[in-house]
């Protein structure tokens, strides 16, 4: 399960990604339109920001824009930012790999063996699906509106 933080990030990069490229778009108005705590949403784009995903503008015009094109930010490169490890187990992971607790050995564990064909599927899914891919439905929806 991913956290409400992770969940936060997914969105507001998603409301990023829609906005006329190159116009940053302000944390009052993301944080209006997906419903999510100011201040939450602040330390949310500063560790995006600090990750090298988003930028910041001061001023007037003023706000937060993609530093990275939406379709080279994937959602697994955006869980670990938030989430760290993206592991059903410790002995699974691929940046904090750590042996189990009550571990006899990793060879003979059943329960790892399953979890990791869940964790490669995971990880299949979470880091060839970018944020571009996320809003391409709505986009879509939006070109056949446009063209009715």
């Amino acid at each position: 399960m991913i956290t409400q933080k992770a969940k936060y990030a997914l969105r507001a990069l998603t409301v990023l990604a829609e906005a006329e490229y190159g116009e940053p778009v302000m944390i009052s108005d993301i944080a209006a339109q997906q419903k999510i705590p100011k201040k939450f949403l602040e330390q949310i784009l500063l560790d995006l920001k600090h990750q090298g995903i988003v930028a910041s503008r001061r001023g007037k015009t003023g706000g937060y824009l993609l530093l990275k094109p939406a379709d080279m930010i994937t959602f697994g490169e955006v869980l670990r930012i938030i989430d760290g490890p993206i592991a059903p187990l410790p002995c699974l992971s691929i940046t904090a790999y750590r042996k189990c607790d009550d571990c006899d050995g990793e060879q003979n564990c059943e329960i790892r063996h399953v979890f990791a064909k869940v964790a490669d599927a995971t990880r299949k899914v979470l880091f060839s699906t970018t944020i571009a891919d996320a809003i391409a439905p709505a986009r879509g929806a939006q070109v056949t509106r446009l063209l009715a």
